[in-house]
Protein backbone atom coordinates (compact mmCIF):
# COMPACT_ATOMS: atom_id res chain seq x y z
CA UNK A 1 0.00 0.00 0.00
CA UNK A 2 2.64 2.21 0.93
CA UNK A 3 4.36 1.55 -2.58
CA UNK A 4 0.91 2.24 -4.77
CA UNK A 5 0.71 5.71 -2.35
CA UNK A 6 4.54 7.08 -3.87
CA UNK A 7 3.78 5.58 -7.28
CA UNK A 8 0.37 7.37 -7.27
CA UNK A 9 2.27 10.81 -5.65
CA UNK A 10 4.62 10.21 -8.46
CA UNK A 11 2.52 10.12 -11.64
CA UNK A 12 0.55 13.59 -10.05
CA UNK A 13 3.85 15.12 -9.61
CA UNK A 14 5.10 14.11 -13.01
CA UNK A 15 5.85 17.48 -15.75
CA UNK A 16 7.31 17.78 -18.82
CA UNK A 17 8.59 21.38 -17.93
CA UNK A 18 11.79 22.13 -14.92
CA UNK A 19 10.52 24.87 -13.25
CA UNK A 20 13.20 27.15 -15.35
CA UNK A 21 11.99 25.93 -18.61
CA UNK A 22 8.47 27.34 -17.61
CA UNK A 23 9.99 30.69 -16.98
CA UNK A 24 12.12 30.88 -20.47
CA UNK A 25 8.43 29.80 -22.05
CA UNK A 26 6.87 32.47 -20.11
CA UNK A 27 9.16 35.36 -20.94
CA UNK A 28 6.93 36.78 -23.97
CA UNK A 29 3.74 36.28 -21.48
CA UNK A 30 6.08 38.09 -18.73
CA UNK A 31 7.32 41.03 -21.64
CA UNK A 32 4.00 41.87 -22.59
CA UNK A 33 2.15 42.33 -19.16
CA UNK A 34 4.96 43.66 -17.18
CA UNK A 35 3.93 46.48 -14.84
CA UNK A 36 7.14 48.46 -15.79
CA UNK A 37 6.23 48.87 -19.42
CA UNK A 38 3.03 50.68 -17.70
CA UNK A 39 4.20 53.42 -16.07
CA UNK A 40 1.81 56.12 -17.84
CA UNK A 41 -0.97 53.68 -16.63
CA UNK A 42 -1.53 53.16 -12.68
CA UNK A 43 -4.24 51.05 -13.20
CA UNK A 44 -3.37 48.19 -15.60
CA UNK A 45 0.02 48.26 -13.85
CA UNK A 46 -1.40 47.91 -10.36
CA UNK A 47 -3.85 44.73 -11.96
CA UNK A 48 -0.78 43.15 -13.70
CA UNK A 49 1.32 43.79 -10.43
CA UNK A 50 -1.72 41.98 -8.20
CA UNK A 51 -2.31 39.03 -11.70
CA UNK A 52 1.68 38.00 -11.40
CA UNK A 53 1.93 38.05 -7.48
CA UNK A 54 -1.07 35.13 -7.88
CA UNK A 55 0.21 33.42 -10.95
CA UNK A 56 3.77 33.28 -9.01
CA UNK A 57 2.24 31.53 -6.35
CA UNK A 58 0.33 29.06 -8.43
CA UNK A 59 3.63 28.03 -10.69
CA UNK A 60 5.51 27.70 -7.00
CA UNK A 61 2.66 25.57 -5.71
CA UNK A 62 2.78 23.19 -8.66
CA UNK A 63 6.77 22.53 -8.21
CA UNK A 64 6.21 21.93 -4.05
CA UNK A 65 6.63 18.58 -3.78
CA UNK A 66 3.94 16.16 -2.70
CA UNK A 67 1.68 18.92 -4.32
CA UNK A 68 -1.71 17.79 -4.69
CA UNK A 69 -4.18 20.15 -3.45
CA UNK A 70 -5.97 21.68 -6.10
CA UNK A 71 -7.72 25.57 -6.48
CA UNK A 72 -8.46 27.34 -9.64
CA UNK A 73 -6.99 30.53 -9.61
CA UNK A 74 -8.77 33.58 -11.90
CA UNK A 75 -6.21 36.04 -13.28
CA UNK A 76 -6.88 39.28 -15.06
CA UNK A 77 -3.98 40.79 -17.31
CA UNK A 78 -3.68 43.50 -19.49
CA UNK A 79 -1.12 42.82 -22.43
CA UNK A 80 0.44 45.35 -24.53
CA UNK A 81 -1.53 44.90 -27.70
CA UNK A 82 -3.66 47.14 -30.15
CA UNK A 83 -5.46 44.79 -32.06
CA UNK A 84 -7.85 42.57 -30.67
CA UNK A 85 -7.40 38.84 -31.71
CA UNK A 86 -10.58 36.26 -31.39
CA UNK A 87 -9.99 33.84 -28.06
CA UNK A 88 -11.81 32.17 -26.29
CA UNK A 89 -11.01 34.01 -23.09
CA UNK A 90 -13.07 36.84 -21.92
CA UNK A 91 -11.66 40.24 -23.52
CA UNK A 92 -11.83 43.98 -22.97
CA UNK A 93 -10.03 46.88 -24.07
CA UNK A 94 -9.35 49.56 -21.59
CA UNK A 95 -9.86 53.41 -21.87
CA UNK A 96 -5.76 53.56 -22.68
CA UNK A 97 -6.09 50.66 -26.11
CA UNK A 98 -4.99 47.88 -23.88
CA UNK A 99 -6.26 44.41 -24.08
CA UNK A 100 -7.97 43.28 -20.59
CA UNK A 101 -7.63 38.91 -20.54
CA UNK A 102 -9.31 37.55 -18.18
CA UNK A 103 -9.08 33.38 -17.47
CA UNK A 104 -8.87 30.96 -14.95
CA UNK A 105 -6.37 28.43 -14.09
CA UNK A 106 -7.50 24.73 -13.44
CA UNK A 107 -4.45 22.95 -14.90
CA UNK A 108 -2.15 20.39 -12.77
CA UNK A 109 1.02 20.55 -14.10
CA UNK A 110 3.44 23.33 -15.98
CA UNK A 111 3.53 22.75 -19.61
CA UNK A 112 -0.47 22.67 -19.19
CA UNK A 113 -0.10 25.76 -17.29
CA UNK A 114 2.56 27.38 -19.63
CA UNK A 115 0.29 26.59 -23.07
CA UNK A 116 -3.10 28.08 -21.36
CA UNK A 117 -1.44 31.34 -20.03
CA UNK A 118 0.32 31.85 -23.56
CA UNK A 119 -2.67 30.74 -25.40
CA UNK A 120 -5.35 32.16 -23.40
CA UNK A 121 -3.03 35.94 -24.10
CA UNK A 122 -3.13 34.71 -27.92
CA UNK A 123 0.88 34.83 -27.78
CA UNK A 124 2.93 31.83 -29.50
CA UNK A 125 3.65 28.77 -28.04
CA UNK A 126 5.75 26.98 -30.73
CA UNK A 127 9.09 27.66 -28.46
CA UNK A 128 7.15 25.70 -25.70
CA UNK A 129 7.22 22.39 -27.86
CA UNK A 130 11.19 22.78 -28.34
CA UNK A 131 11.24 23.35 -24.68
CA UNK A 132 9.18 20.25 -23.54
CA UNK A 133 11.38 17.79 -25.96
CA UNK A 134 14.72 19.09 -25.07
CA UNK A 135 13.47 19.13 -20.96
CA UNK A 136 12.97 15.07 -21.68
CA UNK A 137 16.28 12.86 -22.82
CA UNK A 138 14.18 10.14 -24.25
CA UNK A 139 11.40 10.52 -26.10
CA UNK A 140 10.45 6.46 -25.51
CA UNK A 141 10.75 8.18 -21.43
CA UNK A 142 8.29 11.04 -22.61
CA UNK A 143 5.79 8.83 -23.74
CA UNK A 144 5.58 6.43 -21.02
CA UNK A 145 5.74 9.30 -18.72
CA UNK A 146 2.60 11.51 -19.77
CA UNK A 147 0.51 7.57 -20.21
CA UNK A 148 -2.84 8.60 -19.12
CA UNK A 149 -3.92 6.24 -16.25
CA UNK A 150 -7.12 5.55 -15.46
CA UNK A 151 -7.36 4.25 -11.63
CA UNK A 152 -10.52 2.36 -10.16
CA UNK A 153 -12.82 4.34 -8.25
CA UNK A 154 -12.56 1.66 -5.89
CA UNK A 155 -8.82 2.33 -5.44
CA UNK A 156 -9.53 6.22 -4.14
CA UNK A 157 -12.32 4.91 -1.70
CA UNK A 158 -9.72 2.08 -0.25
CA UNK A 159 -6.78 3.94 0.19
CA UNK A 160 -8.67 7.13 1.32
CA UNK A 161 -6.91 9.22 -1.65
CA UNK A 162 -8.65 12.22 -3.47
CA UNK A 163 -10.10 11.29 -6.85
CA UNK A 164 -7.77 14.34 -8.88
CA UNK A 165 -10.64 13.77 -11.78
CA UNK A 166 -13.88 14.35 -9.16
CA UNK A 167 -11.85 17.22 -7.35
CA UNK A 168 -11.18 18.76 -10.93
CA UNK A 169 -15.12 18.26 -11.85
CA UNK A 170 -16.25 19.44 -8.25
CA UNK A 171 -13.74 22.79 -8.32
CA UNK A 172 -15.34 23.44 -11.88
CA UNK A 173 -18.71 22.98 -10.64
CA UNK A 174 -18.58 25.14 -7.71
CA UNK A 175 -18.20 28.40 -7.91
CA UNK A 176 -15.28 30.62 -5.32
CA UNK A 177 -17.89 32.76 -2.42
CA UNK A 178 -16.68 34.92 -0.32
CA UNK A 179 -18.05 32.48 3.17
CA UNK A 180 -16.21 29.79 1.65
CA UNK A 181 -12.92 31.73 0.74
CA UNK A 182 -12.88 33.00 3.93
CA UNK A 183 -13.38 29.54 5.68
CA UNK A 184 -10.63 28.02 3.65
CA UNK A 185 -7.98 31.42 4.26
CA UNK A 186 -8.97 32.44 8.01
CA UNK A 187 -6.37 30.30 9.49
CA UNK A 188 -3.13 31.30 7.27
CA UNK A 189 -4.40 35.07 7.27
CA UNK A 190 -4.54 34.92 11.29
CA UNK A 191 -1.36 33.65 11.25
CA UNK A 192 0.14 36.15 8.96
CA UNK A 193 -1.26 38.93 10.59
CA UNK A 194 -0.02 38.02 13.97
CA UNK A 195 3.76 37.75 12.76
CA UNK A 196 3.53 40.86 11.04
CA UNK A 197 2.44 42.71 14.42
CA UNK A 198 5.16 43.34 15.95
CA UNK A 199 6.64 45.00 12.38
CA UNK A 200 3.57 47.18 11.89
CA UNK A 201 3.76 48.71 15.58
CA UNK A 202 8.00 49.46 14.13
CA UNK A 203 6.16 51.03 11.07
CA UNK A 204 3.58 53.22 12.76
CA UNK A 205 6.53 54.15 15.56
CA UNK A 206 9.11 55.46 12.45
CA UNK A 207 6.36 56.49 10.50
CA UNK A 208 5.38 59.38 13.15
CA UNK A 209 8.68 59.64 14.60
CA UNK A 210 10.21 61.02 11.12
CA UNK A 211 6.67 63.23 10.70
CA UNK A 212 7.78 64.87 14.27
CA UNK A 213 11.23 65.16 13.33
CA UNK A 214 10.91 66.71 9.69
CA UNK A 215 7.71 68.61 10.49
CA UNK A 216 6.28 66.45 7.31
CA UNK A 217 2.75 66.65 6.39
CA UNK A 218 2.43 62.84 5.41
CA UNK A 219 4.71 59.94 4.42
CA UNK A 220 3.25 57.65 1.55
CA UNK A 221 3.81 54.37 -0.48
CA UNK A 222 3.29 54.64 -4.12
CA UNK A 223 2.99 50.81 -4.35
CA UNK A 224 1.72 48.17 -1.92
CA UNK A 225 5.03 47.01 -0.73
CA UNK A 226 4.98 44.47 2.31
CA UNK A 227 5.06 46.25 5.90
CA UNK A 228 8.81 45.17 6.14
CA UNK A 229 9.87 46.64 2.70
CA UNK A 230 8.23 49.79 4.36
CA UNK A 231 10.26 49.88 7.44
CA UNK A 232 13.43 49.51 5.29
CA UNK A 233 13.05 52.74 3.66
CA UNK A 234 11.90 54.51 6.31
CA UNK A 235 15.15 52.66 8.49
CA UNK A 236 16.91 54.52 5.52
CA UNK A 237 15.52 57.73 5.60
CA UNK A 238 16.24 58.09 9.25
CA UNK A 239 20.16 56.79 9.03
CA UNK A 240 19.95 60.15 6.25
CA UNK A 241 18.35 62.27 8.98
CA UNK A 242 21.22 61.36 11.46
CA UNK A 243 23.93 61.55 8.69
CA UNK A 244 23.38 65.15 6.69
CA UNK A 245 20.38 66.87 8.82
CA UNK A 246 20.95 69.94 6.99
CA UNK A 247 19.68 68.79 3.65
CA UNK A 248 16.43 67.96 5.23
CA UNK A 249 15.88 71.59 6.57
CA UNK A 250 13.44 72.63 3.40
CA UNK A 251 10.99 70.07 3.82
CA UNK A 252 8.81 71.57 6.48
CA UNK A 253 5.14 70.91 5.90
CA UNK A 254 5.55 68.52 2.34
CA UNK A 255 4.60 64.80 1.93
CA UNK A 256 7.35 62.44 0.93
CA UNK A 257 6.17 59.52 -1.09
CA UNK A 258 8.26 56.53 -1.92
CA UNK A 259 7.98 55.22 -5.46
CA UNK A 260 10.41 53.88 -8.23
CA UNK A 261 12.16 57.17 -8.81
CA UNK A 262 13.50 60.26 -7.03
CA UNK A 263 12.44 64.03 -7.70
CA UNK A 264 9.49 65.91 -7.18
CA UNK A 265 5.79 65.01 -8.27
CA UNK A 266 3.67 66.94 -10.35
CA UNK A 267 1.31 67.32 -6.77
CA UNK A 268 4.10 68.54 -5.05
CA UNK A 269 5.50 65.35 -3.04
CA UNK A 270 8.97 65.00 -2.89
CA UNK A 271 9.41 61.37 -4.28
CA UNK A 272 12.26 58.89 -3.31
CA UNK A 273 13.08 56.34 -5.51
CA UNK A 274 13.45 52.85 -3.49
CA UNK A 275 16.23 51.93 -5.79
CA UNK A 276 18.37 54.99 -5.33
CA UNK A 277 21.26 55.34 -2.55
CA UNK A 278 21.63 58.13 -0.47
CA UNK A 279 23.55 60.58 -2.45
CA UNK A 280 20.37 60.79 -5.30
CA UNK A 281 18.25 61.12 -2.32
CA UNK A 282 20.55 64.23 -0.64
CA UNK A 283 20.78 65.05 -4.27
CA UNK A 284 16.61 65.61 -4.17
CA UNK A 285 16.77 67.59 -1.24
CA UNK A 286 19.29 70.10 -1.96
CA UNK A 287 17.50 71.25 -4.94
CA UNK A 288 13.94 71.71 -3.31
CA UNK A 289 14.60 75.58 -3.57
CA UNK A 290 14.36 74.95 -7.22
CA UNK A 291 11.69 73.20 -7.17
CA UNK A 292 9.27 75.10 -5.33
CA UNK A 293 10.14 77.91 -7.88
CA UNK A 294 9.56 75.49 -10.80
CA UNK A 295 6.09 74.69 -8.25
CA UNK A 296 5.17 78.33 -8.28
CA UNK A 297 5.33 78.81 -12.44
CA UNK A 298 3.28 75.65 -13.19
CA UNK A 299 0.64 76.95 -10.61
CA UNK A 300 0.42 80.22 -12.70
CA UNK A 301 0.47 78.24 -15.84
CA UNK A 302 -2.54 76.32 -14.48
CA UNK A 303 -4.14 80.06 -13.79
CA UNK A 304 -3.57 80.79 -17.06
CA UNK A 305 -4.98 78.12 -18.83
CA UNK A 306 -8.08 78.23 -16.91
CA UNK A 307 -8.48 82.18 -17.85
CA UNK A 308 -8.34 81.07 -21.31
CA UNK A 309 -11.35 78.34 -20.64
CA UNK A 310 -13.69 79.94 -19.04
CA UNK A 311 -12.36 79.54 -15.10
CA UNK A 312 -12.54 75.75 -15.27
CA UNK A 313 -10.31 74.49 -13.22
CA UNK A 314 -6.70 72.59 -13.79
CA UNK A 315 -6.33 70.16 -11.01
CA UNK A 316 -4.22 66.80 -10.89
CA UNK A 317 -5.39 63.36 -9.77
CA UNK A 318 -2.78 61.23 -8.22
CA UNK A 319 -5.04 58.12 -8.41
CA UNK A 320 -6.13 58.68 -11.58
CA UNK A 321 -3.39 60.01 -13.52
CA UNK A 322 0.57 58.41 -14.37
CA UNK A 323 3.19 60.00 -11.54
CA UNK A 324 4.25 62.43 -13.36
CA UNK A 325 7.66 64.67 -12.17
CA UNK A 326 7.36 68.07 -11.80
CA UNK A 327 8.96 69.01 -14.87
CA UNK A 328 7.02 66.58 -17.30
CA UNK A 329 3.80 67.51 -15.72
CA UNK A 330 5.40 71.71 -16.49
CA UNK A 331 5.97 70.61 -20.16
CA UNK A 332 2.51 69.19 -20.47
CA UNK A 333 1.02 72.16 -19.36
CA UNK A 334 2.92 74.50 -21.39
CA UNK A 335 2.55 73.06 -24.39
CA UNK A 336 -1.59 72.91 -23.83
CA UNK A 337 -1.18 76.68 -22.80
CA UNK A 338 0.67 77.68 -26.29
CA UNK A 339 -1.89 75.53 -28.13
CA UNK A 340 -4.70 77.95 -26.37
CA UNK A 341 -3.06 80.73 -26.91
CA UNK A 342 -2.92 80.29 -31.18
CA UNK A 343 -6.23 79.05 -31.52
CA UNK A 344 -8.08 81.93 -29.05
CA UNK A 345 -11.36 79.68 -27.71
CA UNK A 346 -13.90 82.21 -27.44
CA UNK A 347 -14.64 81.18 -24.06
CA UNK A 348 -16.88 83.88 -21.87
CA UNK A 349 -15.25 84.73 -18.87
CA UNK A 350 -15.95 82.79 -15.51
CA UNK A 351 -19.03 80.70 -17.22
CA UNK A 352 -17.30 77.41 -16.39
CA UNK A 353 -16.02 78.74 -12.94
CA UNK A 354 -16.65 75.54 -10.83
CA UNK A 355 -16.13 72.80 -13.12
CA UNK A 356 -12.85 70.46 -13.17
CA UNK A 357 -10.26 69.24 -15.73
CA UNK A 358 -7.18 67.21 -15.57
CA UNK A 359 -4.75 66.82 -18.68
CA UNK A 360 -3.59 63.62 -20.44
CA UNK A 361 -1.07 62.52 -22.57
CA UNK A 362 -2.51 58.93 -24.01
CA UNK A 363 -5.58 59.95 -25.02
CA UNK A 364 -6.94 61.21 -28.53
CA UNK A 365 -10.69 61.97 -27.23
CA UNK A 366 -11.73 64.40 -24.63
CA UNK A 367 -14.63 62.02 -22.08
CA UNK A 368 -16.42 62.97 -18.97
CA UNK A 369 -15.02 60.92 -15.68
CA UNK A 370 -17.91 59.89 -13.48
CA UNK A 371 -16.71 62.04 -10.98
CA UNK A 372 -17.00 65.05 -12.71
CA UNK A 373 -13.98 66.53 -13.92
CA UNK A 374 -13.39 66.41 -17.71
CA UNK A 375 -10.63 64.14 -19.13
CA UNK A 376 -9.03 66.32 -21.93
CA UNK A 377 -6.08 65.09 -24.22
CA UNK A 378 -3.13 67.10 -24.77
CA UNK A 379 -3.48 66.80 -28.89
CA UNK A 380 -7.09 67.91 -28.39
CA UNK A 381 -8.28 69.90 -31.55
CA UNK A 382 -9.57 73.05 -29.55
CA UNK A 383 -13.01 73.65 -31.60
CA UNK A 384 -13.50 69.90 -30.64
CA UNK A 385 -12.73 71.12 -26.97
CA UNK A 386 -14.72 73.74 -27.09
CA UNK A 387 -17.88 71.71 -28.36
CA UNK A 388 -17.48 68.96 -25.72
CA UNK A 389 -17.22 71.49 -22.90
CA UNK A 390 -20.04 73.37 -23.96
CA UNK A 391 -21.90 69.85 -24.33
CA UNK A 392 -21.16 68.39 -21.07
CA UNK A 393 -21.06 71.21 -18.50
CA UNK A 394 -24.43 70.65 -17.38
CA UNK A 395 -23.64 66.89 -17.00
CA UNK A 396 -20.58 67.82 -15.13
CA UNK A 397 -21.80 69.70 -12.73
CA UNK A 398 -24.34 67.30 -11.32
CA UNK A 399 -21.22 64.48 -11.73
CA UNK A 400 -19.34 66.36 -8.99
CA UNK A 401 -22.78 66.94 -6.95
CA UNK A 402 -22.92 63.44 -6.78
CA UNK A 403 -19.62 63.19 -6.52
CA UNK A 404 -19.71 64.58 -3.27
CA UNK A 405 -22.65 62.82 -1.85
CA UNK A 406 -21.20 59.77 -2.93
CA UNK A 407 -17.38 60.17 -0.92
CA UNK A 408 -20.08 60.54 2.35
CA UNK A 409 -21.83 57.32 1.67
CA UNK A 410 -18.50 55.71 1.21
CA UNK A 411 -16.88 56.77 4.05
CA UNK A 412 -20.15 56.17 6.35
CA UNK A 413 -20.13 52.79 5.25
CA UNK A 414 -16.86 51.91 5.52
CA UNK A 415 -16.88 53.10 9.44
CA UNK A 416 -19.80 51.38 9.60
CA UNK A 417 -18.67 48.33 8.66
CA UNK A 418 -15.64 48.78 10.17
CA UNK A 419 -17.12 48.68 13.75
CA UNK A 420 -19.67 45.46 12.47
CA UNK A 421 -17.03 43.36 12.03
CA UNK A 422 -14.55 44.62 14.23
CA UNK A 423 -11.90 45.17 11.82
CA UNK A 424 -8.63 46.73 12.49
CA UNK A 425 -8.45 48.35 9.00
CA UNK A 426 -11.22 48.37 6.33
CA UNK A 427 -9.85 49.81 2.53
CA UNK A 428 -9.47 49.82 -1.14
CA UNK A 429 -7.51 49.38 -3.78
CA UNK A 430 -7.06 52.77 -5.68
CA UNK A 431 -8.55 50.96 -8.97
CA UNK A 432 -11.85 50.23 -6.76
CA UNK A 433 -14.21 53.34 -7.40
CA UNK A 434 -16.52 54.71 -4.88
CA UNK A 435 -19.57 53.28 -6.68
CA UNK A 436 -17.76 49.81 -6.66
CA UNK A 437 -17.04 50.37 -2.60
CA UNK A 438 -20.18 51.47 -2.04
CA UNK A 439 -21.82 48.42 -3.45
CA UNK A 440 -19.40 46.38 -1.69
CA UNK A 441 -20.17 47.39 1.73
CA UNK A 442 -23.93 47.38 1.35
CA UNK A 443 -24.10 43.57 0.93
CA UNK A 444 -21.31 42.81 3.35
CA UNK A 445 -23.49 44.57 6.01
CA UNK A 446 -26.58 42.24 4.90
CA UNK A 447 -23.85 39.25 5.95
CA UNK A 448 -22.59 38.13 9.62
CA UNK A 449 -18.94 37.58 9.17
CA UNK A 450 -17.48 36.17 12.30
CA UNK A 451 -14.24 35.45 10.65
CA UNK A 452 -13.22 39.47 9.90
CA UNK A 453 -13.01 40.66 13.92
CA UNK A 454 -9.11 42.35 14.48
CA UNK A 455 -8.45 42.06 10.63
CA UNK A 456 -7.28 44.07 7.93
CA UNK A 457 -9.78 43.90 4.97
CA UNK A 458 -8.91 45.34 1.41
CA UNK A 459 -11.51 45.56 -1.57
CA UNK A 460 -10.06 44.50 -4.68
CA UNK A 461 -10.66 42.88 -7.60
CA UNK A 462 -9.40 39.36 -6.53
CA UNK A 463 -9.49 37.07 -3.59
CA UNK A 464 -6.21 36.61 -2.11
CA UNK A 465 -4.57 36.80 1.31
CA UNK A 466 -1.47 38.87 1.06
CA UNK A 467 2.30 38.72 2.95
CA UNK A 468 1.40 40.10 6.31
CA UNK A 469 -2.16 39.14 6.59
CA UNK A 470 -4.06 41.68 5.17
CA UNK A 471 -7.42 39.83 3.33
CA UNK A 472 -8.00 40.54 -0.18
CA UNK A 473 -11.35 40.59 -1.70
CA UNK A 474 -13.33 41.27 -5.34
CA UNK A 475 -15.31 44.23 -4.52
CA UNK A 476 -17.84 42.06 -6.41
CA UNK A 477 -17.92 38.93 -4.47
CA UNK A 478 -20.62 36.31 -4.55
Amino acid sequence: LCLEKILLQCILQSRTLSGADAINALRPFYFAVHPDFFGQHPKEREVNENSLKRLNGYLENLQKPGFRSFKPTQLTFYVREREPNSSNVQESFSASGFRAVSFTLRTRDLLSTVLDILNSCSLSTEHVQSLSVNSQPHKEAKSTLNRPIKWDKTYYSFTGFKDPEEELEQAQRVETTLISWLDYNEASAVKKLKKSLPLRKELERLKLELSHQLQLSDIRWQRSWGIAHRCSQLHSLGRLVQQRPEVLKNVKGHTVVFTDRSGMSAAGHIMLGTMDVHHHWTKIFERLPNYYKLQKRLLFLEDRISQLLGGIQVIYIEELQPLLTLEEYYETLDSFYNKLCDSRLPFHPRSLRGLQMILESDRYAPSLHEFGHFMIPTVCDPATLQWFIFAKAQEARENLKRKEEMMITEKELIDTSTEKFSLDRLYKEPSVSSAQMIDCCKRLLEESLPYLQGMHLCVSHFYSVLQDGDLCIPWNWK
